[in-house]
Formats: C-alpha cells, sequence, structure tokens
C-alpha cells in the first residue's frame, strides 16, 4: 500500500474512530455543569500543546504489549503498537482537541433559547440534544471531522513513536519523506508525496471554509 493510501486510511479510521467522543465530551464540556469539567478539558487539551514525542511515548507505555491493555487488544486481535491501528490511535489522539473545539464552538454558538423552548415543551436533556442541538450543530461537527482529518494527516511524532515505520502497513506520508530525505537522492522522489499532501489540505480547508459559512448563513450569524 502507498504511503497516500496508508494517510487517508489512517486519517479516515481515526475521525471515524473520534467522532462519537468527540460530540460527547464537547456536549459534555459545553452543555452540562457536571462535576469534573475542568479535569477533562485540561486532559483533552494535553495532546495538543505537549510535544507529539511525549504523546507518543504515553500512548506506548499504555498499549505496550508488555502491559495489561496492550496485552488484552493483542489477544483479542487488536494490537496497538507497531501496527496500522497505533497509527490510527496517534492520529486520533493527536486530532481529538481540535475535533472538541470546533464541536464546542458550534455548540456555544447555538441561540440557547431554542434548547430552552424544547425542555419547556417537555422534552428531556437527551431529547433536546438529539432533536435540536445535534442538527444545528451539525456542519460544524462535519468542519470538526476536516479539520481533525488533517491534523491526523499531517501527524509524525506520535505515529513514529507508537506505530514505528513500517513500509506498507504504518508509513504515512510524513514518514515516507522523513525515510527518503535520509536516503540519497531522495529529494527528488519525495516531490509527488509533497504535492499530494498539499493538495490533500487544500482540499480539507476549502471544504471547511464551505461549512463554517454554511453553518454560519443557517444560524444567520452573518446578518
Amino acid at each position: 500500500m502507498s504511503a497516500v493510501a496508508i494517510s487517508l486510511s489512517v486519517g479516515l479510521a481515526a475521525t471515524t474512530l473520534s467522532f462519537a467522543p468527540a460530540v460527547a465530551v464537547a456536549w459534555y464540556l459545553e452543555k452540562t455543569r457536571l462535576p469534573g469539567r475542568g479535569f477533562v478539558q485540561t486532559a483533552v487539551m494535553l495532546p495538543l500543546v505537549l510535544p507529539p514525542v511525549v504523546v507518543g511515548y504515553l500512548l506506548l507505555r499504555l498499549f505496550s504489549p508488555k502491559g495489561v491493555l496492550g496485552m488484552a487488544l493483542e489477544k483479542a486481535g487488536m494490537p496497538v503498537a507497531f501496527h496500522w491501528l497505533g497509527a490510527v490511535v496517534a492520529a486520533a489522539v493527536v486530532g481529538f482537541p481540535l475535533f472538541v473545539l470546533m464541536i464546542g464552538l458550534a455548540m456555544k454558538a447555538i441561540d440557547p433559547r431554542y434548547e430552552t423552548v424544547s425542555r419547556s415543551l417537555g422534552r428531556s436533556p437527551w431529547q433536546t440534544f438529539w432533536c435540536v442541538t445535534l442538527p444545528l450543530t451539525w456542519p460544524g461537527i462535519l468542519a470538526g471531522a476536516l479539520i481533525s482529518f488533517a491534523r491526523g494527516l499531517g501527524e509524525f511524532g506520535a505515529t513514529v513513536i507508537l506505530a514505528g515505520r513500517i513500509p506498507g502497513e504504518t508509513e504515512t506520508i510524513p514518514l515516507r519523506i522523513y525515510a527518503e530525505l535520509e536516503a540519497p537522492g531522495g529529494e527528488r522522489r519525495i516531490v509527488s508525496l509533497v504535492l499530494a499532501s498539499v493538495a490533500l489540505c487544500i482540499l480539507c480547508i476549502a471544504a471547511y471554509r464551505f461549512l463554517d459559512g454554511w453553518y454560519r448563513r443557517r444560524l444567520e450569524l452573518d446578518r
């Protein structure tokens, strides 16, 4: 499998893996006053500020085959360390804070009167979330998914520590470029990879801007 194909599969899988948890965490942080919000927010933001190699090292300790969790996952047929799934986990973790931030901003933009009216009509918080909050936040969620996907495409430090550089399995675009630059004549061979990376990121940004504009028009924030 080519580095581009591996990067796309890792990015898509990481975004899918993060989707439901990101929505749940954003709702918990922005729409509830339950205890522990400060601790959860700090934990969520840590991968955004920690050096990627530190994130990778911590993940490696967590999913090491010698550890309880890593051993259990390996017995279940889902090994993480030095496998494709490790690249997915690394991309999901580093992209998760941006995903949550984007969804949180979308939820903040909702007029609270909509949810208040829903509650006054007898709907429970759960029903209000499904019938009011989620539909109004949907474009923001998709925009967050795009940003998280783009962040996962460029991940290097956490991926190389947790998943390693295994050609055809975990060698994403950044890892392949790094390997080629260490070899004679590698600079010529990475041109297509660099162009593919730039093109994918431009597509993600363009889609994000479209969704952001659509979301603002939908909520009448530009009027």
